[in-house]
């Protein structure tokens, strides 16, 4: 199969040809339709994960068709069409006996614990307790696009932070976890202000549901900026990007009993950010982590996008071939570019 590899973190990752994955007993083999590039990825890249293991190939936002199964796999056959959450679960311990294979122990990730999706085939472990058939109305790229920014967002708005109609909520940065959020929170129904550096993500923004938008290169203290807005401060606020600035912000800009949900990744030197811990206290706020979503869980979402509720192919900015993504994967940290690139080609 053809598949973008890499030997070293942080070397640019070069298209190889390998040996095409086999299904484990439990597992299956998918036919890479579509993929999406992450900012995870990126991390995954420069080695901030510690799962990953080199050589590497790296992808976990994927939609495709199942090419083979392993003797073990029960609900799901040859043909499928399927996505699968980027955190998948054992389906055997506590956790995930609990509804919470996002948390599992024991879980499997392509493209960080296993290779990836950034080729033609994939494999996938625990496949009956974790793939997702896709209605024939969404198409790959859509549902490529829902593995793990979508999906994430989905959980950190409608569960972590138990978003309602009417509430304020405050979004820090508008790549495609943050843009997500804010087309989830308002088809909920809240009241959305969003946070970026760049005036084009702020003016997308503002086209898919928020209703006032912050340039935190040019306001002095974003937090107050959001408290003056929102008339006290936010009832949920979810750091999207992942950076010291924007989850000291993202804490500090709630009303009294507000909700913090940290979905952007605080990995390397970002890992240990400053936490305004007596407001936390003297506030009664709640912090939360949001980590992936669980396969039960699509059904919720899926139903609001076949309901035209949520758009989530709004917000895939290009189609690119798997050598066009390898800058897009080497950039990401510095680039600006308006919504999801996603793979189609190979």
């Amino acid at each position: 199969m053809k598949a973008m590899y890499y030997e070293t973190f942080g070397e640019t990752p070069d298209i190889r040809i390998l040996p095409d994955p086999t299904p484990s007993a439990d597992g299956v083999v998918i036919k890479v339709e579509a993929t999406g590039v992450c900012r995870s990825d990126w991390h995954g890249w420069m080695g901030h994960d510690p799962d990953i293991n080199l050589p590497h190939v790296p992808g976990h936002e994927l939609a495709g068709v199942i090419t083979a199964t392993g003797k073990g796999v029960m609900r799901y056959k040859v043909g499928d069409r399927v996505t699968v959450p980027f955190v998948s679960g054992c389906g055997r311990c506590g956790e995930c006996h609990s509804g919470n294979a996002q948390v599992c122990p024991n879980q499997f990730q392509p493209g960080f614990t296993h290779w990836g999706s950034f080729a033609e085939y994939v494999a996938i472990d625990y496949a009956d307790q974790n793939l997702v058939i896709l209605p024939e109305t969404i198409d790959y790229a859509t549902a490529a696009s829902l593995g793990c920014r979508f999906a994430t967002s989905f959980r950190a708005i409608a569960d972590q932070g138990r978003v309602k109609g009417g509430e304020w909520v405050a979004v820090h940065g508008c790549g495609g976890v943050g843009l997500s959020a804010i087309m989830i929170a308002t088809a909920l129904g809240a009241n959305v202000v969003a946070v970026d550096i760049t005036e084009t993500k702020l003016s997308f923004a503002r086209e898919i549901g928020a209703v006032a938008t912050i340039d935190a290169t040019t306001t002095g203290d974003v937090a107050e900026a959001v408290r003056e807005l929102t008339g006290g401060g936010a009832h949920v606020s979810i750091d999207a990007l992942g950076s010291p600035v924007t989850c000291f912000n993202s804490i500090k800009n709630l009303r009294r009993r507000g909700r913090h949900v940290q979905v952007g990744l605080m990995l390397g030197e970002h890992a240990a950010p400053q936490i305004p811990m007596a407001q936390v206290i003297g506030h009664e706020l709640e912090i939360y982590g949001s980590h992936g979503m669980q396969a039960w869980r699509y059904e919720a979402m899926l139903a609001m996008i076949a309901t035209g509720k949520l758009n989530p192919q709004k917000l895939i900015g290009r189609h690119v071939t798997l050598e066009e993504a390898i800058p897009v994967l080497t950039t990401m940290d510095t680039a600006t570019d308006l919504g999801i690139s996603v793979i189609t080609r190979f």
